[in-house]
């Protein structure tokens, strides 16, 4: 029991420590650090950084467009909102009445936050012994720097990770509910939650395809619908969340007429078109250190013969390849997880050690000044409020 105590305080330590941190020279409104300059706004550059302001219209309104008409001038279709689906929103919704809109957002991406890194060490300690597990779940707080930086502003994807982790370490464990009650959960969060269940259902009749396809097993021996049933609440809870956007915006389909919001293009690779209006630059080189770093992943869980690990990875990194948005890291936050679990022998080395303590200063600044600059512009705070 002590033993548990003391790792729980450790988690919570690895969770809360790295984005207080980020918080500190904004809440101390330092003009600058190691020669960045930060705005002097207090925590609200923190509560305004994109997407945040978004949700708390949510939070507030619950997709009303008249409401959202009356109160908000951001240039943006009310059908825009439907973009962001409803669990994060409510969650803040829920916890306002003790902390107010703005510190409710970043109370529940906190807790968020917490709940990926918790169920982050569950997973790994299946692979890792606990020293290596706490280090490798270090390793996953701040690393990437893009990762830290959507966990320490209002944010959905802490929230839709934490959910995508725990449903597929249940689903590995064969615990059927739980995978398919966290799945629906990462649904209600974020869209592409269906991969997951795309993913499952390959992963499910992987180890019977080739008697499918030989016809020598009847696909209703293999795909056992008493036992999967539980993941299928996954596409049930989009239907759901399409169903309230009837409701509420008279639109069943409204998250696909909700504007420039869905970046997915044809051909793949079409990132590199810097006329795309999400793009804007030809500076892209490192895009495609994201794509080597994908694909030796999935490769390397192929080998290692994870099969639900490689279905989702594979089917979410392919997904990437058609996105033509600037920030694609963001888009591929979901597989960090199990990429670095592919890694976790190299990840433990002493030599990688040494690299996390010196790369460690300037994801810090990476994301002080990613912060600093990525905030939208609010001239009248009370509607938030």
């Amino acid at each position: 029991m002590q033993e548990k105590l003391k790792r729980l305080i450790l988690l919570l330590a690895i969770s809360f420590l790295p984005t207080l941190l980020i918080w500190l020279p904004f809440f101390l409104r330092l003009k600058s650090f190691w020669g960045i300059p930060l705005p002097q706004n207090g925590m609200a550059t923190i509560v305004a950084n994109y997407d945040g302001p978004l949700f708390l219209v949510v939070a507030k309104t619950f997709y009303n467009p008249e409401l959202i008409k009356q109160n908000y001038q951001f240039p943006l279709p009310t059908e825009y909102y439907a973009s962001h689906f409803p669990l994060m929103p409510t969650l803040v919704r829920a916890f306002s009445f003790f902390l107010g809109f703005p510190y409710a957002m970043l109370f529940v991406t906190l807790a968020s936050s917490f709940l990926a890194v918790y169920f982050f060490y569950k997973f790994i300690s299946q692979y890792q012994n606990s020293k290596n597990s706490l280090f490798l779940t270090f390793i996953f707080s701040i690393f990437p720097a893009r990762w830290l930086i959507v966990r320490s502003v209002g944010s959905a994807e802490p929230l839709f990770i934490a959910a995508i982790i725990a449903s597929i370490y249940y689903f590995q464990k064969n615990k059927y509910l739980s995978a398919g009650i966290w799945g629906a959960l990462a649904q209600l969060t974020k869209s592409p939650a269906i991969l997951l269940f795309v993913a499952y259902i390959a992963a499910y009749l992987t180890p019977n395809i080739k008697g499918i396809i030989s016809a020598q097993k009847k696909f209703k021996y293999v795909f056992n619908l008493r036992e999967i049933w539980p993941i299928f609440l996954i596409p049930v809870s989009l239907f759901g969340v399409f169903i309230f956007y009837k409701i509420q915006l008279n639109d069943f389909f409204a998250y696909f007429h909700s504007g420039d919001n869905i970046h997915l293009f044809f051909p793949p690779f079409s990132i590199f078109n810097y006329s795309s209006p999400w793009v804007g630059t030809f500076w892209l080189e490192e895009i495609l250190f994201v794509y080597l770093f994908g694909i030796l992943g999935l490769l390397k869980l192929i080998r290692q013969k994870r099969i639900v690990l490689s279905w989702f990875v594979g089917i979410f990194f392919l997904s990437t390849l058609f996105v033509s948005h600037r920030d694609i890291i963001r888009y591929s936050l979901p597989i960090v997880p199990f990429i670095l679990t592919a890694y976790s022998n190299h990840l433990s080395s002493k030599d990688f050690k040494i690299a996390l303590a010196i790369i460690a200063v300037p994801i810090y600044l990476f994301a002080l000044a990613y912060i600093s600059q990525n905030v939208m512009p609010i001239s009248n705070w009370s509607p938030f409020l």
